[in-house]
């Protein structure tokens, strides 16, 4: 490692090992809250512009209940660009994964209402048609979050049992995996406080989920996925990584190294 890569990052060995060892690790002060507020700014308001649910929140489904969930904001307002685009963000993932460089696989915001529900316990990577698990996704708060308004918690240890269930995230998902956690004694893990600037990291695998907000403001979160440059992309084992296949790599087919210009490398 570089000391102009080891300065931007400051990514530990033991870190790494946290997230290989756990799946999941947090990160204190990516950011400064005063460097965040013109980025969160443009996301609030991206946010707002593109979020096309209008119903009451008893109108809806579990999934529907969890959040307001907008993705590829960076595509669709070039004021958020350099919030995703960051390269010190992108170059913590490449460190914290042991890699030289990453590539963007998209971004999403995910806003919890006030009243909002919990977010079922599920693994990212049913969703992804690439042939890695060197994938990891920052959770970096907007806002200050406390438990009230639904924190990320995770099943550490659980990327070690990849592909468990054919599942996309659901009250299905939910009972599964609380179910597999339980069996296998696995520790939930997660922060208790998190201020604007702080973010988690998760590897693809991971099982993870997120309490209800029970408070009465808006839990403020952006989430930024990579992969390690020279993935190739697999064929599709269902409908979701075909739809991510077909909105994440337009143009590309499987055994292709994944490399749209929708991808990146952001480091």
């Amino acid at each position: 490692m570089s000391a102009q890569t080891q300065k931007l990052s400051n990514i530990s060995g033991q870190q790494r090992t946290q997230l290989s060892r756990d799946g999941h690790i947090l990160i204190r002060n990516v950011i400064s809250p005063d460097q965040l507020i013109s980025y969160r700014q443009a996301i609030v308001d991206a946010v707002m512009r593109h979020s096309n649910e209008h119903r009451e929140l008893g109108e809806r489904d579990t999934y529907g209940k969890a959040f307001l969930q907008i993705t590829n904001l960076s595509q669709k307002e070039e004021a958020v660009k350099p919030f995703v685009f960051e390269h010190k963000f992108a170059q913590i993932a490449a460190d914290l994964l042991g890699v030289d460089k990453v590539r963007l696989y998209h971004d999403q915001a995910l806003f919890k209402e006030p009243g909002g529900g919990h977010t079922p316990w599920h693994q990212d990577q049913f969703y992804w048609p690439l042939d890695t698990d060197k994938m990891v996704t920052m959770w970096m708060a907007l806002v200050d979050i406390d438990e009230e308004m639904g924190l990320v918690k995770f099943a550490s240890g659980s990327h070690l049992y990849p592909a468990l269930q054919d599942l996309e995230i659901s009250d299905q998902s939910d009972e599964f995996y609380q179910q597999f956690v339980a069996e296998k004694q696995l520790r939930i893990e997660g922060p208790s406080q998190m201020s604007a600037g702080d973010a988690t990291f998760h590897l693809g695998w991971t099982i993870h989920s997120a309490g209800p907000n029970h408070s009465s403001k808006m839990r403020e979160v952006m989430t930024i996925i990579y992969f390690a440059d020279g993935a190739r992309i697999n064929r599709p084992l269902n409908e979701y990584q075909q739809a991510d296949l077909e909105a994440w790599f337009p143009g590309q087919k499987p055994g292709e190294v994944a490399d749209s210009p929708l991808n990146p490398v952001l480091n």
